[in-house]
């Protein structure tokens, strides 16, 4: 086993058991955040559930947390092994002139959402830490919210964040499942299908969040 997960397949087989952390943790998210559309008091509570809830806080949040920083470790260790064995070549299946920009470019893409992920931190988990554990106080997380979507520059960023992320997981999802081993003329066309649907939702339910808040606050 130890053998296994040093080499390439085993690498690549951990990248995408965090791959597919993350696409179910993004459903999660999106949810969670498509409340503040609906009602500012249910948006509050929910968020305040998931901000002093023990378990979510100690347990699920380290957990996130480090899948994040081993998927995109993992992502850049993959692309470096990947450039020392063949020189300035990259993955066969990205060499073929049928390859998508996807495919060839999910180090770039990935690079963007990295940088965005710091950026969200700072601008919302950090205050929301700073407020229940230095400050002892309830954030207005809605007010919060809607606040940083005012900023037409930073729902600018957003949106351009979440296209960069429905481009890496156009080649991600199915990628991810792939290098799982599920890979059966039945099965695949349909993973695909379903990976396209889900490349192009997720991140769409994103920006339409963050439109709606700038637009609402115009």
């Amino acid at each position: 086993m130890a053998s296994f997960y040093a080499s390439s397949v085993g690498r690549k087989f951990l990248m995408a058991l965090s791959a597919v952390f993350l696409i179910i943790f993004l459903i999660i998210h999106v949810s969670v955040n498509l409340v503040s559309v609906c009602s500012p008091e249910a948006f509050n509570e929910a968020s305040e559930f998931m901000g002093k809830n023990g378990f979510i806080q100690f347990v699920g949040q380290p957990i996130l947390f480090a899948g994040v920083i081993f998927h995109f470790v993992m992502g850049f260790i993959l692309e470096i092994k990947n450039k020392q064995a063949r020189g300035n070549v990259r993955y066969a299946v990205n060499s073929s002139s049928n390859a998508s920009w996807m495919s060839k470019n999910m180090i770039i893409s990935g690079a963007v959402i990295l940088l965005f992920i710091g950026l969200h931190l700072v601008n919302f988990w950090v205050p929301t830490v700073k407020a229940h554990y230095v400050e002892g106080v309830t954030p207005d997380y809605y007010e919060h919210l809607h606040e940083h979507f005012a900023n037409p520059i930073y729902t600018g960023v957003y949106i351009l964040a979440f296209i960069a992320l429905a481009l890496h997981l156009m080649h991600g999802f199915q990628s991810a499942f792939q290098s799982m081993g599920v890979n059966h003329k039945k099965y695949t066309p349909v993973i695909m299908k379903l990976g396209t649907a889900y490349s192009i939702i997720v991140p769409a339910l994103f920006i339409f969040i963050a439109l709606f808040h700038f637009v609402k606050s115009l």
